[in-house]
C-alpha cells in the first residue's frame, strides 16, 4: 500500500474566483491592537539611533514618530531621488 498525501479542499482556480467576489474582504496581516495594525518593521541602526534621540527631545514614544513621519508623508508628499509624490492633501 502506497503513501498518498491528502488532497488539497479547494484549488487555486477556486480560491481565485471566491476572492473576486463583490463580498470578499481582504483579511488583513498580523495583530489587531486597539484601532490600530501591529506591523513589522526592519530598519538602519543608525538610523535608529537618530530616532530615538527626536523620540525623546520631542518626548514622545519611538513608534509615535515612526507614525508621524508616515503620516506627514502621506498627507504632505514626499521627495525621493527627485522625484516628488503629492500627498492627499493636493488642492
Amino acid at each position: 500500500m502506497a503513501i498518498t498525501k491528502p488532497k488539497p479542499k479547494t484549488t487555486p482556480a477556486a480560491d481565485t474566483f471566491i476572492s473576486g467576489a463583490p463580498d470578499a474582504e481582504a483579511k488583513p496581516r498580523g495583530v489587531k491592537k486597539g484601532s490600530k495594525q501591529q506591523i513589522s518593521l526592519t530598519i538602519a541602526p543608525a538610523l535608529l539611533v537618530k530616532v530615538d534621540e527626536l523620540a525623546a527631545e520631542l518626548g514622545q514614544s519611538r513608534a509615535a514618530i515612526i507614525n508621524m513621519a508616515v503620516y506627514r508623508a502621506v498627507e504632505h508628499g514626499l521627495i525621493i531621488d527627485g522625484l516628488r509624490r503629492e500627498g492627499d492633501d493636493r488642492q
